[in-house]
């Protein structure tokens, strides 16, 4: 099989600082993904960047390797406390927190220095980091400009911008202070741009030529990245057949790490009682948990604490969470791009991948738009009596109250092919 996530090019064929080479061998990195090979010699020619690519294609390393040699290349002498040279956004805190983490293992021989800062945790700490200079401030637009507004940092000589997820900035209403900031950085023609978006929409293209410096468009189609990766089935069911169905797709398939997409918090609790009730370990994460809870469900989903997330659509996009063998979108979501968000939460950086969708009574109607967008029609599954199991238990109370998880342990009948399963590499981005 072709594997679309990766080129023929080496990071060691670009003319990078040996720090930066250093730093890329340690981690493991031999060959940029498309995506990489792609921007890496523009970037680092000086030309701006409007990029097209889903999460999981390598985008995180690409912006980061071309920030750290720029930055390196163009040094800034006498840069005071608070002085920022390089502002990554990012929509969601999990988002950051992921890009910081591959800025430090990245730039770990660099000399950089990276800060983060988002909103609902550590505001003093976060706000103390500032009292020496800062190479790369990566942050949620939120927080980075409450502390802007409190002169805890400059913009006056940053060289650099990334805004990554673009249209998630709309879509979650940053824009506004997405320019905002822009505006307090010197002109687009004085710094290094780079904008990623999965979709270089007419609103993202209108943002990137107001506030970046004739920027070249790369596409990396979400298409070609997951069409031989992922493989896709829809069932029908009755609205009263989905979590049976569920629960007996999670038996038989035995996946060993798998994200149940919804679209309200209601049902997530629901299913999250039935599975527990039927020996299946999960948790379910959405947009009120608090963000030190958030950080460690999901610390303990990738630790294999707990063999089920569901999930609304908060971590659709931004979270970076290896080795997820299935996805199950038990709604079909509202907005077909969304869709595709879901699925991407597998088979990432080229490995493979189960995406299993319920097309009920309430959201079959969303299914067409799908197909449109992703330019192909997903296969339709028969619904067998074995995948509506009979001995279904109910909960008699919310199994989140009383059911602990037990560290290690996925919940599986028999070993199946969750427990040997070996950990694949983590893509950047």
């Amino acid at each position: 099989m072709e594997n679309f996530y990766l080129s023929q090019i080496r990071f060691a064929d670009f003319p990078l600082d040996e720090r930066i080479l250093a730093s890329l061998r340690e981690t493991g990195f031999e060959f940029c993904s498309r995506i990489q090979a792609e921007t890496l010699p523009l970037a680092l020619a000086g030309r701006d960047i409007a990029g097209q690519a889903q999460t999981g294609t390598g985008k995180t390393g690409a912006f980061l390797v071309a920030v750290f040699q720029h930055l390196l290349t163009h040094p800034l002498p006498a840069a005071g406390a608070g002085t920022v040279r390089c502002m990554i956004l990012a929509p969601t805190r999990e988002l950051a927190i992921q890009i910081a983490r591959d800025a430090e293992e990245l730039g770990k021989h660099t000399g950089l220095r990276s800060v983060l800062v988002y909103g609902g945790a550590g505001y003093d700490k976060q706000r103390r980091q500032f009292e020496e200079p800062v190479d790369v401030l990566i942050g949620t637009p939120g927080r980075v400009i409450d502390y802007w507004k409190q002169h805890v940092f400059t913009l006056k000589y940053a060289q650099a911008l990334v805004m990554d997820e673009a249209d998630r900035m709309f879509d979650m209403g940053f824009i506004q202070d997405v320019r905002f900031l822009m505006h307090k950085m010197p002109p687009p023609e004085k710094r290094l741009n780079m904008l990623f978006s999965a979709t270089l929409s007419q609103r993202v293209l209108e943002l990137a030529y107001e506030h970046m410096n004739n920027p070249q468009q790369i596409k990396i189609e979400a298409e070609s990245v997951r069409a031989d990766n992922i493989a896709e089935h829809v069932y029908f069911p009755a609205n009263e057949e989905k979590i049976p169905l569920l629960v007996g797709l999670v038996r038989k398939l035995q996946p060993f790490r798998a994200i149940v997409f919804v679209n309200t918090k209601h049902i997530a609790e629901k299913i999250d009682d039935y599975l527990r009730a039927n020996g299946i370990t999960s948790d379910l994460i959405s947009g009120d948990v608090r963000q030190n809870k958030r950080e460690k469900l999901l610390q303990n989903f990738e630790a294999g604490e707990f063999q089920v997330m569901i999930a609304t659509d908060v971590a659709a996009r931004g979270l970076h969470i290896p080795d997820v063998s299935h996805v199950f979108n038990f709604d079909l979501p509202q907005l077909a791009e969304d869709y595709v968000h879901r699925i991407g939460r597998t088979a990432r950086a080229g490995a493979s991948g189960e995406a299993h969708s319920f097309a009920c009574e309430d959201t079959a109607f969303y299914l067409p738009d799908i197909e449109e967008y992703t330019g192909k029609s997903i296969p339709v599954s028969k619904i067998t009596a074995e995948l509506l199991p009979a001995d279904l238990h109910r909960p008699h109370r919310s199994q989140r109250e009383r059911v602990p998880h037990h560290p290690g342990g996925h919940g599986h009948n028999g070993g199946g092919q969750g427990g040997g399963q070996r950990r694949r590499s983590r893509p950047r981005g």
